[in-house]
């Protein structure tokens, strides 16, 4: 079993920043691929980036390429999320997830899921 908890969330004007962080327990060490993804009200949960189990690989959705860098810590069973840039239409609630195996786009494949994170981006 894999527990997962997100922090870092908050207000933040356009163009700020913000650090998530994902703080991981259980069966993980670093067997786990690890991403994040959103959910604004309304819409359907998304992907946003994602790192394999070393960390040599990462993904992101095209919306946050550039702006966004995934990262962890194994030693420390943590994944960050810095969010540079910040868009209006960044808002939504931020879900850290993980998987066994290599890292993948759609969350439905992700087995474990932390409680989520808002993040709001005012204008």
């Amino acid at each position: 079993q894999v527990q997962l908890v997100e922090s870092g969330g908050g207000l933040v004007q356009a163009g700020g920043s913000l650090r998530l962080s994902c703080a991981a327990s259980g069966r993980t060490g670093s067997g786990s691929a690890m991403g994040w993804f959103r959910q604004a009200p309304g819409k359907e949960r998304e992907f946003v980036a994602a790192i394999s189990r070393s960390g040599s690989n990462t993904d992101y959705a095209d919306s946050v390429q550039g702006r966004f860098t995934i990262s962890r810590d194994n030693a420390k069973s943590t994944v960050s999320l810095q969010m540079n840039s910040l868009k209006v239409d960044d808002t939504a609630v931020y879900y850290c997830a993980a998987r066994w195996g290599t890292t993948g786009r759609s969350w439905s494949t992700y087995d474990y899921w932390g409680q989520g994170t808002q993040v709001t981006v005012s204008s």
